[in-house]
């Protein structure tokens, strides 16, 4: 007696969901409402108290698919979805998505699956150039010597934390991992740094009251970092006996896409190394590195060669779904020796003959997914020229929204457009009651008040959703552009939606 699915079963089922699955990029997705409309415990309240005793026939699951489970759905694929930053995908990243989970493998050494290792390290070369990033990112099979590297995390804060973990150990000349730490060990971020930043060195060990949020220069639009501060608060904290051992910079904040001065902030790390223990330089360029695969926006990683680290995510703008975050170092012995431990039961000769990468060593994590077969088929696919049609129509997309913005008396940019973003808000208004008070606004909160208004309402309609952040006390809304199937016929039907609303605040 068998309980598995046959593979004539199989076969016919899994036609069922890539139907499914066509028919939702096709026509569905923009369809439905973007943000989910379903009340707390309403999907769960759908569902059965306990396990089915017997087993299911696999239509009636997909039908209960289909649902119950899809009204609780934020459809991040909607081309009308513009929060947060975008979440790509593709046919050629789901195929490959497709065969990874087929083959079920482990890839946590080189023996365990060669193909998984090699085709990673392949992938990742193919990615330094690509993005023009600079050499000493190559593995050695692409440039002799090399003391770099590339692997592929599960996301950008795990990349991050293992860049800290290897700055710790590098800092410390690996007694942190033996003896513990002292507490002299000091991080340094911008004030707009993404939260992981701070989740990750209370996760190495580091602890929150050991990381410096550096302020943004008051003088830049974009609210990048100052590197004047950065430098005055690691002087102050070696003079009080701490030891500046890691920097993240940040190239596309989350809030306003600020791209960090990184040619200013090497430098100072740079200095800081000629006379003590050099501070880690990681750079996170998250959602905006993979504006890099255009060679017009390739500003963004000026001064990107004084670098450790750097990470970005191509399962944001780079039609590779989830999860696929590339990251980088200059030194890979830096980062494995923070991270690999070594049982009986792993040894192996290839891995002790040195011959081979293990990325094992090179995440958190002991086990790890092929992911690098869906981004082999992406670019297999795009090809250099489709991945840049995609990046610069987003481009251009953001580029003309914010045009029309500036246009609008009742709306205001906050920043400057960067990218594919654009962070807006409503003006205040002039609430003069008479000729005496001619040009009195109103204050900061109430214009807080009208712009939440506005975005709450826009998302309840369900027909655009955007997201917001706080810049210098403004409520802000922010519109990314970069999902796969949005159109510039998208964004001005959104930005008209916008106006309606907007205007009746």
């Amino acid at each position: 007696m068998s309980f598995h699915m046959s593979p004539e079963e199989f076969l016919r089922q899994s036609q069922a969901v890539m139907q499914w699955i066509a028919d939702y990029h096709d026509h569905r997705v923009t369809e439905l409402p973007v943000l989910s409309q379903v009340e707390s415990g309403e999907i769960r309240a759908s569902l059965p108290p306990d396990p089915p005793q017997h087993g299911e026939d696999f239509a009636t699951m997909l039908a209960d698919f289909d649902q119950k489970i899809l009204p609780g759905i934020t459809h991040w694929q909607s081309p009308n979805f513009y929060a947060y930053f975008p979440t790509g995908v593709s046919g050629p990243s789901l195929l490959g998505e497709f065969l990874s989970a087929g083959l079920a493998i482990q890839g946590m050494l080189w023996t365990t699956s060669p193909a998984c290792t090699d085709l990673e390290a392949h992938m990742m070369d193919w990615v330094v150039k690509l993005l023009d990033l600079p050499e000493h990112y190559l593995s050695p099979l692409s440039r002799p010597g090399s003391s770099g590297g590339g692997v592929i995390q599960d996301s950008a804060s795990s990349a991050s934390l293992c860049a800290i973990l290897a700055a710790r150990e590098r800092a410390t000349a690996g007694r942190f991992n033996e003896e513990g730490g002292d507490g002299r060990l000091v991080a340094y971020t911008s004030n707009q740094a993404h939260s992981s930043i701070e989740k990750d060195v209370k996760v190495a060990g580091i602890g929150r009251k050991n990381l410096r949020l550096i302020p943004v220069d008051e003088h830049a639009e974009n609210f990048a970092m100052d590197p004047i501060a950065l430098r005055d608060q690691m002087v102050a904290d070696r003079a009080a006996g701490k030891v500046p051992f890691f920097v993240s910079a940040t190239v596309g904040t989350t809030s306003s896409g600020a791209v960090d001065p990184l040619p200013e902030i090497g430098a100072i790390c740079e200095e800081f190394g000629a006379s003590g223990v050099k501070p880690w330089l990681h750079v996170d360029g998250a959602m905006m590195g993979t504006a890099a695969v255009c060679p017009e926006f390739r500003g963004i990683h000026r001064g990107l060669k004084l670098a450790d680290s750097y990470l970005f995510n191509p399962h944001k703008w780079m039609l590779v779904n989830f999860d696929c975050t590339c990251m980088f170092v200059k030194d890979r012995a830096a980062l494995v020796s923070a991270l690999s431990v070594t049982p009986e039961y792993l040894r192996n000769s290839a891995s002790d003959a040195g011959e081979v990468i293990d990325y094992r060593d090179w995440q958190v994590p002991l086990g790890r997914r092929f992911r690098a077969l869906k981004l082999w088929f992406v670019l297999r696919h795009y090809g250099v020229e489709g991945l840049q049609f995609y990046i610069r129509r987003h481009v251009e997309a953001a580029a003309q929204f914010a045009g029309w913005v500036e246009a609008d008396p009742h709306f205001e940019l906050v920043t400057p457009r960067s990218l594919n973003l654009v962070c807006f808000r409503l003006k205040p208004r002039d609430i003069a009651s008479d000729a005496s008070e001619a040009g009195k606004l109103e204050d900061e909160p109430a214009v807080n008040a009208r712009n939440e208004a506005l975005m709450k309402e826009l998302n309840a309609s369900g027909q655009i959703y955007l997201s917001h952040t706080k810049l210098a006390g403004k409520y802000t809304l922010r519109l990314c552009v970069g999902q796969a199937q949005t159109e510039i016929e998208h964004v001005r039907k959104a930005w008209e939606l916008i106006q309606t609303v907007g205007r009746g605040l």
